[in-house]
């Protein structure tokens, strides 16, 4: 194509200097020394893994930045398999993240961490998953992959791609680069009309069309497993239950004092960001210092009181059924870098509360225009909005009503986007 002229050119040419550089200094570095030693002898190990598949009529490699992303393919893979067993899949991560938490996913033929993006590892790689179709989501793009993707004959689809006015996109200097990068793609499908219109009009991408966000399909799947809740609920039983999701120190140092203070305190249930030993041992010094009282759920027993003690969940896994119990949300992280997510307890129609930074989520935007959300600034706000929800059941349930409206109005990504698959998989066959 016209479009991978110059700005593709000098990346090829530059990034391999860039890598040794990188790669120089990595022992300095414990991410970067991470990213080489996970990457040392990948694609030997692949081989080893591909050697032993059987023939495969249609081969689909899913590649994802990390797990949010991946979650976002989830309901795709699901409702393609479903349909044709027959598809060798192959999925790939960028972050340490995302393959630790997915490594084991039962539908994948092999699941790895993507190459540094030079010539030589792009070569190899496709030389040895050899995919009919690359599914990528979101974003994470690698030029060099896409490139020799596109050089053997796969087809390419970028889903649930978005163009955030301050993203990088839009840089003058950048913009040509990134033209280039989506005329690599045969399908986009992105995740709302103004992603549509940008996509066509700036970047002169007439294969983008609007799907929507899959990750509504995969939090409205997930709303039906509750099984590793099923012990928690006949404790919960007629109460107001508070699920503080995904909480940083500054949430909790908001969250606190407040639900301390409430005439009527709802049961809290007190899921930390992070539960390494570290963060717990400071989380607890905390409740301590607030002559709080607590249980962790890893101590679990007949005498936890709801009434008076909060329940610190303490392991991973438990958050996104957590909810089904839940009267009302606060999510964490909207007092840090960006709100968590606000689907998974939306979808369980209960009313959500995040903090001020959530504009870099669309789903908590949507929320907000919704009604189904409210944006906390302090901890007056909050006080006054968990008042309000705690006594007045009426405008609860409006709230929570609006918020599973709002999901339920953008079910349906995965059916539009997986037809498209479902095409190239019905060439293929052809041939």
């Amino acid at each position: 194509m016209v479009m991978n002229g110059f700005a593709l050119s000098f990346y090829t040419r530059l990034f391999p200097l860039l890598l040794g550089i990188t790669k120089l200094f990595s022992p300095l570095h414990p991410k970067l020394r991470t990213f080489f030693s996970v990457r040392r002898g990948l694609l030997e190990e692949l081989e080893q893994k591909i050697r032993k598949l059987p023939p495969s009529s249609f081969r689909l490699w899913v590649h994802a930045a990390s797990v949010g992303e991946f979650e976002q393919a989830r309901p795709i893979i699901a409702a393609l398999k479903e349909k044709h067993q027959d598809i060798t899949l192959f999925i790939s991560f960028l972050s340490d993240s995302g393959y630790n938490a997915r490594q084991n996913f039962p539908d994948a033929a092999a699941v790895f961490y993507l190459p540094a993006d030079t010539k030589n590892n792009a070569k190899r790689l496709l030389s040895l998953i050899r995919p009919d179709l690359l599914l990528l989501m979101r974003y994470d793009f690698w030029p060099n992959h896409l490139l020799e993707a596109k050089r053997c004959g796969t087809k390419l689809i970028l889903a649930a791609a978005v163009l955030q006015k301050s993203s990088a996109y839009f840089n003058p200097m950048l913009k040509g680069f990134y033209r280039s990068i989506f005329y690599l793609f045969d399908h986009i499908y992105t995740v709302s009309e103004q992603d549509t219109l940008a996509f066509r009009q700036i970047f002169k991408c007439q294969q983008a069309e609007t799907a929507g966000d899959p990750r509504f399909d995969q939090v409205f799947l997930r709303s039906r497993n509750q099984g590793r809740v099923a012990h928690l609920k006949p404790l919960f039983n007629n109460r107001t239950v508070l699920i503080a999701g995904s909480v940083w120190e500054k949430d909790e140092l908001l969250l606190l004092p407040v639900w301390n203070q409430l005439d009527e305190r709802p049961a809290l249930l007190l899921v930390p960001h992070e539960v390494n030993p570290e963060k717990m041992s400071q989380l607890y010094r905390e409740l301590q210092n607030q002559s709080l009282d607590f249980m962790a759920i890893s101590a679990l027993n007949e005498t936890y009181d709801p009434e008076r003690q909060i329940l610190v969940i303490d392991q991973t896994g438990y958050l996104a059924e957590l909810y089904a119990i839940a009267s009302i949300a606060y999510v964490g992280g909207g007092f840090g870098v960006n709100v968590h997510n606000t689907l998974e307890p939306a979808v369980h129609g209960i009313p959500v509360l995040f903090g001020p930074r959530y504009h870099n989520s669309p789903e908590a935007e949507g929320l907000v225009a919704a009604g189904g959300a409210t944006v906390i600034h302090d901890q007056k706000e909050l006080a006054e909005t968990l008042k309000t929800l705690t006594t007045d059941g009426a405008q609860r349930k409006k709230s929570g009503m609006q918020a599973a409206a709002f999901v339920q109005k953008h079910i349906g990504a995965t059916t539009a986007i997986a037809s498209g698959i479902e095409r190239y998989y019905g060439e293929r066959k052809v041939v």
